[in-house]
């Protein structure tokens, strides 16, 4: 599923540079394969993290965090798994599903979101 074009590259700017100060190295962005997109693949020391980076303009529709349903979590880890197979120098690191909700006036980075 695709987000807006300009506040979905924004946001994923703004997630990406935020885990980069935060000692995150980028390993990909917007990786993409038949069954998903990965929005950011960062490492966190020895730990290989998928972020996906939510963006939500008016509560009302619901908060970001509550936007990665079961059926989504199940496509991350769908291309999380594509990943690792593709990118083998990974496939034996321990890795999480982090999840970053951005606002307009704040960024929530939710560390291990779900479980693989």
């Amino acid at each position: 599923m695709s987000k807006p074009n300009d506040s979905g590259r924004v946001a994923e700017t703004q997630a990406r540079d935020h885990l980069l100060r935060h000692g995150l190295r980028l390993l990909a962005q917007n990786w993409r394969c038949r069954g998903g997109e990965l929005d950011l693949v960062m490492l966190d020391g020895d730990t290989v993290v998928f972020v996906e980076v939510r963006y939500r303009r008016h509560a009302a529709w619901g908060g970001a965090l509550e936007s990665v349903d079961s059926r989504k979590q199940q496509r991350l880890i769908h291309a999380a798994q594509h990943f690792l197979q593709q990118e083998s120098r990974w496939a034996r690191q321990p890795c999480r599903f982090d999840v970053i909700a951005l606002a307009p006036t704040q960024l929530d980075w939710l560390k291990n979101a779900f479980e693989a």
